[in-house]
């Protein structure tokens, strides 16, 4: 089976688990969106979603938080893995949002990855979800079901995003990135696994 076949089979598995596919971060706008994602690295989305009401109360926009003080922002954010540097970057990305952009959230993977704290994975997210733009942003768990599912060499998460392009047309993108998150999570675990009962490595990991 080729990886193309493959990817037709899983994205109409996908399909029927998954018609409707929410984020799993909760946000309101591309700024709130943009500091969840960031705040996420090295964390739960559960651990995340607890955090930001506390810190959204006191700070929702890039003037706000550019106001606040280092510190204030880390003691809201205090329980959340990296809390110290994420702080540092959240203030240092909200002013120059504030300074470069006019508070608003740059529609640029060039722009949003030129700001503290955000990577590739983060921008690929935001442009995604915020602004509808086609990206498969790709998270240590992506990387992990292209790989178990024969979709990817799993080399690095550059050649798994390439892959994955590659096998999916690019007006499924946003979707079965949003799908495999969701699918990793209650059918395809990396721990305790039964591949045998599983709707995609039961076939999938045949030659």
């Amino acid at each position: 089976m080729t990886r193309a076949q493959r990817a037709l089979r899983i994205g109409k598995i996908l399909d029927e688990f998954y018609p409707e596919v929410p984020i799993p971060l909760d946000h309101r706008d591309p700024y709130t969106l943009l500091v969840a994602v960031m705040l996420s690295a090295q964390t739960t989305d559960v651990k995340v979603n607890q955090v930001t009401p506390v810190l959204f109360e006191r700070a929702a926009t890039p003037q706000a938080m550019a106001a606040l003080d280092v510190e204030e922002i880390l003691g809201r954010i205090r329980s959340l893995g990296l809390a110290p540097q994420k702080a540092r970057h959240l203030q240092a990305l909200s002013r120059l949002l504030v300074e470069e952009h006019r508070g608003q959230v740059p529609a640029s993977f060039e722009a949003l990855e030129s700001l503290p704290g955000v990577g590739h994975k983060t921008a690929s997210v935001v442009m995604a979800q915020a602004f509808g733009i086609p990206a498969f942003p790709v998270d240590t768990h992506i990387h992990r079901l292209a790989a178990r599912w024969g979709l990817s060499s799993g080399r690095n998460v550059q050649t798994t995003e390439r892959d994955l392009k590659e096998v999916f047309p690019e007006v499924e993108w946003i979707r079965r990135h949003l799908q495999m998150i969701w699918f990793g999570r209650q059918h395809c675990p990396a721990r305790g696994h039964e591949p045998a009962t599983c709707p995609v490595c039961s076939w999938a990991q045949e030659p």
